[in-house]
């Protein structure tokens, strides 16, 4: 009797890249992900009126770059060489919902620019809209906790 002797191979996972939502429709709109769509509807049936990505706002001033840099590509790819003396371009940050006192950004899973993007945004909203509270759920749960703390939040400012 012989033994037959297998090998199992190994696969070796290729590296993906951040985590990409699915795009969803409802109700005419195309939402970045799920979460986004639950939040709508989330909104909609507590009859809080908000915009779906309705502003963009500059959060870091584009500027001329005068000097030389000599650097590869930003992915590490690509020759050695000067990238200076060009156009740096402005950060921007459009946030998911906007209303004249919230602003809620839906964010899953972060990308790895994401949390600089938020902080500067959040210097933003500090000198440039002291009465807009900031929501950021990261679940379902949180979404129904955001409408929860809104709905409280005009009712106590009401009095």
């Amino acid at each position: 009797m012989t033994k037959k002797i297998t090998m199992a191979r190994k696969f070796k996972r290729k590296k993906r890249g951040p985590v990409v939502a699915k795009k969803v429709m409802y109700n005419g709109i195309t939402f970045a992900s799920g979460l986004e769509k639950y939040m709508y509807i989330a909104l909609c049936k507590a009859k809080i009126k908000a915009k779906y990505e309705g502003e963009t706002y500059t959060v870091f001033e584009g500027f001329e770059f005068d000097n030389d840099s000599f650097e590869k590509q930003s992915n590490g790819k690509g020759e050695f060489v000067n990238r200076g003396c060009k156009k740096i371009l402005p950060v921007r940050y459009t946030p998911d919902f906007i209303a004249d006192d919230f602003i809620i950004e839906c964010k899953g899973r972060a990308n790895e620019s994401f949390p600089i993007r938020w902080k500067m945004f959040k210097k933003y909203v500090k000198d440039n809209l002291p009465n807009v509270t900031l929501y950021k759920p990261q679940n379902q749960k949180d979404c129904d906790k955001v409408v929860e703390l809104i709905i409280n939040k005009r009712k106590n400012n009401e009095r």
